[in-house]
């Protein structure tokens, strides 16, 4: 297949503040294209670009540990400083004795946060971090201990944590427990949103759960966007926006809500709302056909995915610019992105499979078809669905032509190893229409990781991926009808965890 072609610089667009006019942002300093070298994959039909090997990274600032060391408290590693622009790091958490030596390694616990058990009640903890580039990856560098570890106040052990599925049809929300078979625990009752959920985003920080419903820029109206208590279990607010709506995203700290103004809307526009009252204290300029949108996990970023714009774009929180991703191979449909903030993964208009770009260069790195798309084929997006485990290994995507979700091996793409495939799941759904639903009712898919990674939820089908296996554990039947769903997970009787509507990657 023909490389896609490719613009030398990003655009870049600004923030736009009440009551002032719409700026152009200076364009960004010349990108460093001697970093990449074009790499031929042998055996998969795809094009791209691999990053040229260089010199390993090494450390400059030891890695550092947040957060309170009392069971129950989530810790958070910062990987700290390193030479030769890392492109990806890994993580390695260790039980240590109380002067911080003689450490073991805790199994499974290679993110980029970690919960403290009763386990670690007595001990302190240590991270070890490695990052890599295109030159190969550093030795680990290993960080302070922190302080030993108590017991919960009063002595009590550290409060379980309930992992939840929330799977949003219009007007209701069916509530699934993720670690008892996925059974049915709860329904919430939105009469409102019967006029069509867009989009769904979670803040634990405030508790509180955005749903965005109604019109997306085009023939069907306005939108309106709420806010719900988690746990007071009430809505606190409605507003009713002069536009559209559609899938927006919440960041980190739950107190600026990025809203779309739909796919069907013309100007490009992200509203910025504040989450205590649902006001409009800014707007974004993006692509044409504002739909999608990812928030980084640090705040810094929140992609841009425009319908009808075969960019991606990348609003810088701190300088208020929009910066773009491509060309792809058509408009922007579902994305993910990795921890990191460093590789994009984007579907696209009539495109049966996916592409990889970096995200510091702007550049498309690789493009992964599945094969043709028939004509008359009913789903604009036949691959309208992509999520990323959260370790990152592996990337799910949907095949709608073939009525599969195809599996594919990522965890080297930023050494410049082509995405490989080693699964194809069959699965049901992808034909027809969802019913009930107020509009844009073609069943054409969603894929979302759970938190811990066991889990795939297939969006339009109501299969529920088991990844160990690589088949189908449940199906759920209202997720046969839905492609809005999202994880929660609770502690102490508040929410302490969430997903987004996309699988995204963890590997800070």
């Amino acid at each position: 297949m023909p490389a896609v072609a490719r613009r030398d610089r990003p655009r870049h667009r600004t923030l736009i503040h009440r009551r002032r006019p719409l700026l152009r942002a200076r364009r960004g300093r010349a990108l460093d294209l001697a970093a990449i070298a074009a790499a031929a994959v042998a055996g998969l039909a795809c094009t791209g670009l691999a990053v040229a090997a260089g010199s390993r990274p090494s450390i400059l600032r030891a890695p550092t540990i947040s957060g309170q060391s009392v069971a129950g408290t989530l810790l958070r590693a910062h990987h700290g400083s390193w030479s030769h622009r890392p492109g990806s790091y890994s993580y390695a958490w260790r039980r240590c004795d109380r002067a911080g030596r003689r450490c073991r390694t805790i199994a499974r616990a290679n993110r980029a946060s970690y919960r403290l058990s009763a386990k670690d009640i007595g001990h302190t903890l240590r991270v070890a971090v490695a990052a890599a580039n295109g030159g190969g990856r550093s030795k680990a560098a290993l960080s302070a201990h922190t302080s030993v570890v108590a017991a919960a106040a009063g002595g009590a052990p550290p409060a379980p944590v309930q992992h939840l599925e929330y799977v949003f049809d219009d007007g209701v929300v069916s509530v699934y427990d993720i670690d008892h078979a996925q059974q049915l625990v709860k329904t919430i009752s939105l009469p409102q949103t019967s006029s069509g959920i867009r989009g769904v985003a979670v803040s634990p920080a405030t508790h509180m759960l955005f749903v965005s419903y109604g019109g997306d820029g085009g023939g069907n109206g306005n939108g309106s966007v709420l806010a719900y208590d988690l746990v007071g279990e009430r809505v606190v607010w409605s507003v009713r926006l002069n536009g559209g709506i559609d899938s927006g995203a919440v960041s980190p700290d739950g107190r600026l809500l990025y809203m779309p103004c739909g796919e069907n809307c013309s100007s490009g526009i992200w509203n910025v709302l504040n989450t205590n009252n649902g006001a409009i204290v800014g707007k974004i300029q993006g692509g044409a056909g504002p739909h999608n949108t990812i928030a980084s996990a640090d705040g810094r970023y929140v992609y841009l995915g425009g319908r009808n714009h075969n960019y991606l774009g990348v609003y810088e929180t701190a300088s208020g610019s929009v910066r773009e991703i491509g060309p792809l191979v058509a408009g922007v449909r579902p994305f993910t992105v990795n921890g990191s903030n460093t590789l994009a993964y984007t579907t696209a208009t009539g495109f049966d499979g996916f592409q990889v770009s970096s995200v510091v260069t702007g550049k498309v790195l690789f493009t992964v078809p599945f094969g043709p798309v028939p004509g008359g084929f009913p789903f604009t997006a036949p691959s309208h669905g992509i999520s990323l485990s959260p370790d990152e290994r592996e990337l799910y995507v949907i095949d709608s032509v073939h009525r599969q979700v195809q599996v594919y091996d990522v965890s080297r793409v930023l050494q410049g190893v082509a995405p490989v495939r080693v699964a194809s799941i069959s699965v049901p759904g992808f034909s027809g229409d969802e019913h009930p639903c107020a509009y844009d009712c073609g069943q054409d898919g969603w894929l979302q990781h759970s938190l811990d990674g066991r889990f795939v939820y297939v969006g339009d089908s109501g299969a529920v991926i088991e990844t160990a296996t690589r088949k189908a554990a449940a199906v759920l039947p209202t997720l046969a009808n839905t492609r809005k769903t999202l994880e929660i997970d609770w502690s102490g009787g508040v929410p302490v965890a969430t997903s987004t509507r996309s699988g995204v990657g963890m590997v800070g």
